[in-house]
């Protein structure tokens, strides 16, 4: 019994099945991106019932787009078991291609079972029409059309895999053009179905009712096209909610990262460690385990950065963070607090022992520049370290206390490392004390300047030296010794040292309005004075507003400064001795000198440190032929000599047949304040 067909339904027919396609592709990859199993579950029963009604209605769009001779009707029952076939079938392929790993051998298994899930619901709605007699299949076409459905299944497995990721390129484009083909296979498959049946002569439909084929498909096509593009639409919207979602959480997530660790390095910052000390602390005390808080600073680095640069600095921090972290035992931790300073937080320790080679394998390689990477590098800590639970419970106190270790490891000649001591808390506390005091000295009229005078070897004045004190009223006088090294690591020197030449002009200026013999004052630069870009401008400016000239302020610099960057040096020494200045370089034989740059040097004086001025009376011979050479050196290079130091009547006497230009010392005469240095100025002016 020939049949004939709707081209409007069949090709209505093949708009669902594009469209359920296109639908199942989409709902794919947005399982796919779900990580939370409720919400997989959900979208996967969702999906698969919005996916099963979709080819369901295909079919049947299809089936009353046929029509016989006879009227035709379908069983209720044995079409809703087509129905549960397909929704089965559409959840088992979301199922198999939002797995996390999909083997092609997988995709071709579970393309042959769905092609015959989807083949099997075919054929239970066919079924539905209860034909009798019963319809008889073409073998061939019917192969053909269950073949067809496996070759489109595994297709569609495959293509849904590719096109799992929402974010690919043109991802909306390539998933409409695969459902396009999809859904035409799938549509081919219905319809080779279909012609494999044939329908015997007089046969007449057991399920027919009298329904509407028109209405009927106008009412299931527009029932399935709004359950599938409903369930478009949501999918799309839970989609931009999710990637708004994964966004704020990975934003959260970047905010959280930036409060925790330090932006240059990517180590924890200070409010990170302190976290995990707390932690570690509460596990220590219930386990009764010890832990150990390394701090280290690294040695010179403010000089590093401010000669060379805040770009330079940034470089040898991080260069020194990564380097670290090589040092370090595996699960410890190392955080920094700001500047240059660092802390290893190192957990369940057996003994101090172990803090303590963790400590000295840092300096080892730092000294060394041995990295593994191979690159010279060296930025030296020091290196203070304490114990818990003897040495503080809490992160403020392992970290005050190791904080306070590490500047005795300064003090005991910095590259080193020191366990916390209780004594160690007192000179803290004075440090913390000298610190504010330097912060408020300037503004406060703290500071004072006393002058040592220096004599020629006929015991005559030649000049002075402008000492710095602090006087405060709490902490009482205090030398330049218990104060300078803090101003220059907290960078006060800088001011510092500009007040220190004004107020040595202007006590110039006060002598010579007295009517005072013109005297010739010494000045010292600190090594963070010298790295400043424009020292010599600064001071050129200052000498010349409190109206005296160059040649009356000779700057003093150590020998160990001076080597630092000696070729630096003697661009700077020229400079100053071209704006009129003398240039002086002090604790001559304690650094380490060059005879080559210093004749290039060329300044007026070196000043042989009190070592070797002791070393006349200490060390007979010996000594004198150490100072006896390096004032021949000067002299050859057409440079004074001044002796440090000299405290006895002896060193003079051995310093006056040496020819020694001028000496300076306690024998002669004690640091003494401005007024007193006028009134010896007085007396050897009425001795001329």
């Amino acid at each position: 019994m020939p049949g004939t067909y709707n081209l409007l339904l069949v090709a209505v027919s093949l708009v669902v099945a594009t469209l359920a396609s296109y639908t199942a592709l989409d709902l794919a990859s947005r399982i796919s991106m779900l990580k939370h199993p409720a919400s997989r579950h959900a979208w996967l029963a969702g999906g698969a019932t919005a996916m099963g009604v979709g080819i369901w209605s295909m079919h049947f769009i299809g089936m009353l787009a046929f029509s016989l001779p006879i009227p035709l009707g379908f069983n209720p029952a044995i079409t809703g078991y087509s129905l549960l076939i397909a929704i089965c079938v559409s959840w088992f392929a979301l199922h198999v291609t939002t797995r996390a790993r999909l083997s092609s051998r997988g995709v071709a298994a579970g393309g042959a079972l769905m092609g015959l899930g989807i083949a099997g619901m075919h054929y239970t709605g066919m079924a539905a029409l209860q034909m009798q007699p019963g319809i008889d299949y073409e073998p061939l076409l019917l192969g053909a059309s269950i073949a067809i459905a496996i070759v489109a299944s595994t297709a569609a497995l495959w293509i849904a895999r590719m096109l799992s990721n929402m974010r690919q390129r043109y991802a909306a484009a390539k998933r409409a053009m695969a459902g396009l083909l999809m859904g035409t296979a799938i549509t081919g498959m219905h319809y080779t179905g279909m012609a494999a049946a044939d329908f015997m002569p007089g046969s007449i439909c057991g399920a027919a009712n009298g329904v509407d084929t028109q209405w009927l498909a106008t009412t299931i096509t527009l029932f399935t096209l709004a359950i599938l593009i409903v369930t478009l639409i949501l999918s799309r919207f839970d989609v931009r909610t999710a990637l708004l979602a994964g966004s704020v959480t990975k934003l959260n997530d970047q905010i959280v990262r930036m409060v925790n660790h330090d932006a240059l390095t990517d180590l924890p910052n200070r409010r990170a460690l302190v976290e995990r000390i707390e932690t570690v602390v509460h596990n220590a005390k219930r386990a009764h385990e010890t832990f150990a808080v390394l701090f280290l600073d690294i040695d010179g680095f403010k000089t590093i950065n401010d000669s060379l640069g805040h770009s330079v600095g940034d470089e040898v921090l991080k260069t020194f963070a990564r380097r670290l972290q090589q040092c370090v035992r595996e699960g410890d931790t190392v955080a920094r607090l700001g500047g240059d300073e660092f802390v290893v937080l190192m957990e369940n320790l057996t003994s101090p022992d172990e803090a303590q080679d963790v400590a000295q394998n840092v300096l080892d390689s730092t000294e060394r520049g041995h990295w593994r990477d191979g690159q010279p590098f060296q930025a030296v800590p020091s290196i203070g370290i304490a114990m818990f639970p003897r040495d503080g419970e809490t992160p403020d106190a392992l970290l005050k206390n190791a904080d306070a270790a590490m500047y005795e490891a300064k003090r005991a000649g910095r590259a080193t490392w020191r366990f916390f001591e209780a004594s160690m808390n007192v000179a803290a506390m004075r440090t913390l004390q000298i610190q504010n005091a330097i912060r408020v000295a300037l503004d406060e009229g703290y500071f004072s300047l006393h002058f040592q005078p220096k004599f020629s070897s006929s015991n005559e004045l030649a000049g002075a030296e402008a000492l710095l004190r602090l006087n405060h009223p709490e902490l009482g006088l205090l030398t330049p010794a218990e104060f300078i090294p803090t101003a220059e690591r907290s960078g006060l020197i800088v001011p510092i040292g500009q007040w220190v030449v004004r107020e040595t002009c202007r006590q110039i200026q006060h002598w010579q309005a007295l009517g005072l013999p013109v005297i010739k004052v010494a000045v010292n630069l600190s090594p963070r004075q010298m790295a400043q870009p424009d020292l010599i401008e600064t001071m050129v400016e200052i000498v010349r507003a409190e109206g005296v000239p160059c040649e009356q302020i000779m700057f003093e610099i150590t020998e160990a400064v001076a080597m630092h960057d000696a070729a630096k040096t003697t661009e700077m020494i020229q400079a100053f001795q071209h704006a009129g200045f003398e240039i002086a370089i002090d604790d001559f034989g304690t650094g380490y000198s060059s005879l080559a740059y210093l004749e290039r040097f060329r300044v007026k004086q070196l000043k042989i440190d009190r070592l070797f001025t002791c070393g006349l009376d200490a060390q007979g011979h010996e000594g004198r032929a150490i100072v006896s050479a390096i004032i021949a050196l000067a002299h050859s290079l057409n440079m004074e000599v001044v002796a440090e130091g000299v405290e006895t009547t002896s060193q003079f006497s051995e310093l006056q047949v040496m020819a020694c230009d001028q000496m300076q010392g306690y024998l002669l005469a004690r640091p003494m304040t401005g007024d007193a240095f006028g009134s010896l100025l007085e007396q050897q002016m009425a001795r001329v």
